[in-house]
């Protein structure tokens, strides 16, 4: 399999395709409908018009857009109180993450992730961001199992491709309580995708494991809005949580979707703040800091 860009590359090709095609889409005229549309969708995506251009060009080619909210820890109840979010029937999960010690995994632009799921299949993921579609081999982009999405929140997006793949019912709760090898977990592909972004001399088999975190998610329907919220709360073993709102559209959809989104959410009393560190960053980091303040001094 052909080696990815650094991602400092990747970043850099990216904003000059993208740049590329807004100056294009720039000469044609945009009607006052479609401006109002695009003023509306900066109450989600709150970022400068040049960078909105670069968001719309690069989710034209992906598979999906999703739209993330992270909810202040202050407004977590009454968010949940205006949504109607009830969590006592939400399914539960539980969540760990695969990298080196010093998270070089992360800083490399891969995100590798097991998950329990209560009442279905586990699953596995390998993840790359940021990534250029076009620089995705075919081979990989054509898999029936891997996703090109774009995922935003208000003052950020970045694009990824994520390599799924299904386990069995328990086999994460196994490797948890028989403190086994994790990274076994993976698909052949996905441990060579993996590896390719691998620094040298780390193999899969040295990753450690930053988890679980216990999760519950729930999906809601709020008046105003034709889609579904998944909502999703991850509780460190602290106390200490994390709370997610979140909606896929099609790529075509991400103005309206957006905008919308914008419009329901604050009218029901919800913070459009951001950007936040993802679940990822937060669960990379709390665990590293538990580590160290378990060594002797």
């Amino acid at each position: 399999m052909s080696r990815l860009p650094p991602v400092a590359a990747r970043v850099s090709r990216l904003r000059r395709v993208s740049r590329g095609r807004v100056s294009a889409a720039a000469a044609a005229p945009v009607g006052a409908r479609a401006a109002g549309r695009r003023r509306a969708a900066q109450q989600f995506w709150q970022l400068p018009e040049p960078e909105l251009d670069r968001l719309l060009a690069v989710a034209s080619e992906v598979d999906r857009v999703e739209l993330k909210l992270i909810v202040p820890a202050h407004a977590h109840g009454s968010t949940c109180e205006a949504l109607g979010v009830d969590f006592t029937r939400a399914r539960r999960l539980r969540v760990c993450y695969l990298d080196t010690p010093d998270h070089a995994l992360h800083r490399n632009g891969v995100v590798a992730r097991i998950r329990s799921i209560v009442g279905g299949p586990d699953d596995a993921v390998v993840k790359l961001r940021p990534v250029v579609p076009a620089d995705i081999p075919r081979r990989l982009r054509r898999a029936q199992d891997f996703v090109v999405e774009v995922d935003g929140m208000p003052g950020y997006y970045v694009c990824s491709g994520a390599l799924r793949a299904r386990l069995g019912a328990d086999d994460v709760a196994r490797v948890i309580a028989q403190r086994r090898a994790a990274h076994r977990l993976f698909t052949r592909r996905q441990l060579r995708l993996l590896s390719s972004r691998l620094p040298a001399g780390v193999r899969p088999e040295d990753l450690v494991m930053f988890g679980p975190v216990d999760a519950g998610r729930t999906k809601i329907r709020v008046a105003g809005l034709d889609r579904r919220l998944l909502v999703e709360r991850w509780t460190y073993p602290d106390g200490s949580r994390i709370l997610e709102l979140s909606t896929r559209c099609l790529p075509t959809e991400a103005l309206r979707v957006g905008a919308r989104t914008a419009d329901v959410l604050r009218a029901h009393g919800v913070e459009l703040t951001g950007p936040h560190p993802t679940k990822t960053r937060a669960t990379l980091d709390y665990f590293a800091g538990a580590a160290a303040a378990q060594r002797p001094r």
